[in-house]
């Protein structure tokens, strides 16, 4: 006998919940770790690898690691060929978005016909040159326009928007202060 499986937004909610019962068992599953290794270049332009995570128990390495490049526009004295910090930074939060919301809307019984995110953030230089102390260097805020079709009611859709931004790991680490440490060799 064969199953179909439920599928909604691409995802199989069948393995999602079933990923769920196995974290409910034994919670030392849902313990993840990102690493990424990075390395200046020449003036604005860096590189990043990731070629290795730990989860559900195991460590995995990736037959072939993944690149990102970052550079600086030449307004802020870079060469262009890639997104600069806050662009990426844009990205990884929007990419998180993006599973969260394909993710939760599966579990939801909702089909997603389009989602988009339009985001746009904020910094001043004078933080950075440290010419005006009062004046943080990182980005003061982010601004976010989600473009949402679905099959969801207007209440689905409601709990929807407000389950994604109780959930979704990078919108909750951009909202709340991280702690960073920082070793030199």
């Amino acid at each position: 006998m064969t199953t179909t499986a439920t599928l909604h937004n691409g995802v199989n909610v069948d393995e999602l919940m079933a990923t769920v019962n196995q974290i409910k068992a034994n919670p030392n599953l849902a313990k993840f770790k990102f690493r990424s290794r990075a390395k200046w270049i020449n003036r604005a332009h860096s590189q990043s690898t990731f070629d290795s995570m730990y989860g559900n128990g195991q460590e995995y390495k990736r037959n072939t690691p993944h690149c990102l490049e970052a550079d600086e526009p030449a307004a802020l004295l870079g060469t262009d060929i890639a997104p600069n910090a806050g662009e990426a930074a844009l990205h990884a939060l929007s990419s998180c978005l993006s599973v969260t919301y394909a993710y939760t809307a599966a579990v939801m019984g909702i089909d997603i016909a389009n989602l988009s995110f339009e985001m746009e953030t904020d910094t001043d230089l004078q933080g950075f040159l440290e010419l005006d102390k009062h004046i943080r260097p990182g980005l003061s805020q982010i601004r976010i326009k989600v473009n949402l079709t679905c099959n969801g009611t207007a209440g689905q859709v409601k709990e929807l928007h407000e389950r994604v931004q109780r959930t979704s790991p990078l919108y909750d680490t951009f909202k709340n202060p991280v702690d960073i440490k920082i070793r030199t060799a």
